[in-house]
């Protein structure tokens, strides 16, 4: 049964590694992010938006829900420790 563990670690970590080689070096000017995304949003973020800052037209408008979601996260967290706080003084 350990056999059958290991062979199946192996196997994940071997797909991993073989990803991980695939892909570009970190803040190579060639990945994804630099020649599709990036350029899109320098161009267009002020005329789409109306917004002067790009990271806020960024943060706020083309990653909206995402942002709400990370918020959402956030509070849940602050939320439980809060009751754990509240619940350890009894």
């Amino acid at each position: 049964m350990k056999l059958i563990h290991l062979l199946v670690v192996f196997i994940i970590g071997a797909t991993l590694a073989l990803a991980v080689m695939g892909m570009p070096a970190f803040g190579s000017s060639t990945s994804p992010g630099y020649t599709h995304v990036a350029p899109y949003y320098l161009e267009n973020a002020q005329e789409e938006t109306g917004v002067n800052n790009i990271v806020t037209a960024i943060v706020v408008y083309y990653r909206g829900y995402d942002t709400f979601g990370e918020v959402t996260v956030i509070f849940t967290a602050g939320t439980a420790v809060m009751a754990l706080f509240v619940m350890g003084r009894d």
